[in-house]
Formats: structure tokens, C-alpha cells, sequence
């Protein structure tokens, strides 16, 4: 069977709502539902397997049976599997945060930084997120904005729209707000250093814990780049390439990477050789690598991912 379903694992952060649950199919008692790790291998939420010989085996589990060569050739230069898929609900604001690099995670989190990219499948009037600061400002600045609450003062607050596309590498700051749904493609990793949470509380009454000291060691405090060259793609980095297909198109599952199919819109058909399945909004399908030709037909909007070179 070339074609894998997933169930996701599901997290119900404060800030979450109900919407997953509701408009994308996910099923889950978590309430709030936050997010949904449709594609994942991480130790704190994988995916998994609900079709075929495999049913029931989480992603992991699958890959240790048939081997890593299912991944394809460019994750061999990865020692763990190389991304993290999620569709996150946005009913409240989340923290502004930044995620450290590949470089500072291994060496004080025993795991891989995070670079990832947000592409915006639902955003009410006015909604808007964080993305970088608006000027360069000096480290010194930097903390002490923190400590007297003026940080977002200087961040760079953009309006989003449906369809819109962020690229977020490591050492940004940022924070996705409220009234915002999206597809995130990131690297497997789940560490994440918190600067500001608006002065609330978590489900212990406490306030939630922030990361002052190592945000402030892996910051870039300066604006975002706007000059990226994705190469024709939605987005392309030395972790993953994504790509939309709306209502048609093809490619090819080569023996250098595994596809991802994640559903955010509509419903249609996947097809790979002889075989085919029916797909809606909320679904996440998984290809090994050397799967052969695909097609998708019908009217769904699908997010395309592979691990390039």
C-alpha cells in the first residue's frame, strides 16, 4: 500500500478553539483543541496509521518496520525524522516566542531547532500575527522591553489573509493571534522559548513559565528578510519544500523523499498507480519514497511536502 492515512495527536493549549474539530474533521475530546500534529514522529505526539497492514502503528513504529529507506534519500543526512506538520486554531493569541537554531537546541535541549513556515487557511476581520520587529534594536533594548512589557511596541505586526504564506527561519520572533487558522511545515522538534504570554495563567493557576535567558540568546533582533527565492515553490529550504495543488495536478513520489498530502480545503481524489483514496478537508495522507507517479482530481486544495537536498 503506497497510500497511508493518519489520525493526528492533539494538543489542548489555552489558546486554542474548536474549530479543527468542527470545519476539519479532527477527532478529538480535547477541549479547547489547539492543534493537530498531522504529520508527526516526535516523541510528544505521533502520528498514527489508520489503514491497511499497518493500522494502528504510529509513524515511528512504521518506519522501524519497513525502514528508513521509506523516508528517501535526502532525510539520510537527518538522524531523526526531519519535520513536523500541524494544523493550528488560533481562538486566542499565542505567546510571542522564538524557536533556536539547529546548532544552540542540540547543544541545550538534546534536540533540533526549529525553522517553519505558516500558511494562513482561515483569518477573521482584522486578524493579524507577529512577525519580527519593525527596526533592528540592540540586545539591551531587547531585554528590557521584556522586563517593562513594551515588547510589542517594536514587533512587526502584519494583517493576514486566507492563502497567505510566512517563512519563519530559527531566531525569528513571532506570535500567531487571534482569529487565525493554519497549515504549519516545520522541523521535529517541539522546543520553543516564550518571551511574553499577556500575564496569563495555566491550567495550575500559575503563570506560564517563560524563557527570558535563552530568547535573548537566540534572537535576531531585526526585521524579517523579505528577499527569499522559494524557486517557483509556496515555500523551499534545506528542510522542506511545500507546494499548493488546488483542484488538480501530479507529480512524482521519487526515491529521494517521502510525500505529504495534508487536506485544507474541499475534498478529491489521491492516486498512485493503481491505487486510489478519497480524501477531505482535515486529511492527512503519507508516501513513501520510490511510490511512482500521483495525481490529485476533485476539488480539493492539498499542502504538498517533500524533503529536498
Amino acid at each position: 500500500m503506497a497510500i497511508l492515512k493518519l489520525k493526528p495527536a492533539c494538543k489542548d493549549y489555552l489558546w486554542g478553539g474548536s474549530k479543527l474539530r468542527e470545519q476539519y474533521h479532527v477527532e478529538s475530546d480535547l477541549n479547547p483543541l489547539a492543534e493537530a500534529w498531522v504529520l508527526s514522529c516526535h516523541k510528544d505526539g505521533p502520528s498514527v496509521i489508520v489503514n491497511g497492514e499497518d493500522a494502528g502503528k504510529t509513524l515511528p513504529e512504521y518506519i522501524e518496520k519497513h525502514g528508513k529507506g521509506v523516508l528517501g534519500t535526502n532525510c539520510e543526512k537527518f538522524e531523526d525524522f526531519p519535520i513536523l506538520t500541524k494544523f493550528i486554531d488560533a481562538k486566542g493569541n499565542l505567546s510571542i516566542q522564538v524557536h533556536p537554531s539547529n546548532e544552540y537546541a542540540l547543544e541545550h535541549e538534546g534536540q533540533y531547532g526549529k525553522t517553519e513556515m505558516w500558511y494562513i487557511l482561515e483569518a477573521e476581520p482584522n486578524a493579524f500575527l507577529y512577525y519580527g520587529f519593525k527596526h533592528e534594536i540592540s540586545p539591551e533594548e531587547y531585554k528590557e522591553r521584556i522586563e517593562n512589557n513594551t515588547l510589542t511596541e517594536v514587533l512587526n505586526a502584519v494583517p493576514v489573509k486566507k492563502g497567505d504564506m510566512f517563512f519563519i527561519p530559527s531566531g525569528t520572533l513571532h506570535a500567531i493571534c487571534e482569529g487565525i487558522v493554519i497549515a504549519e511545515v516545520q522541523q521535529n522538534s517541539n522546543v520553543t522559548y516564550r518571551v511574553y504570554d499577556y500575564g496569563r495563567v495555566g491550567a495550575d493557576g500559575k503563570p506560564r513559565q517563560l524563557h527570558v535567558q535563552q530568547a535573548l540568546a537566540v534572537t535576531e533582533c531585526v526585521p524579517p528578510r523579505s528577499d527569499w527565492d522559494f524557486e517557483g515553490h509556496l515555500v523551499k529550504c534545506e528542510y522542506f519544500t511545500a507546494d499548493v495543488v488546488d483542484g488538480e495536478g501530479k507529480g512524482n513520489c521519487k526515491q529521494d523523499s517521502f510525500t505529504s498530502f495534508l487536506v485544507v480545503e474541499g475534498s478529491g481524489t489521491l492516486q498512485c498507480g493503481d491505487e486510489t483514496m478519497e480524501m477531505t478537508k482535515g486529511d492527512s495522507l503519507f508516501m513513501p519514497a520510490g511510490s511512482g507517479d500521483w495525481s490529485i482530481t476533485g476539488g480539493a486544495k492539498v499542502l504538498v511536502t517533500q524533503v529536498g537536498t
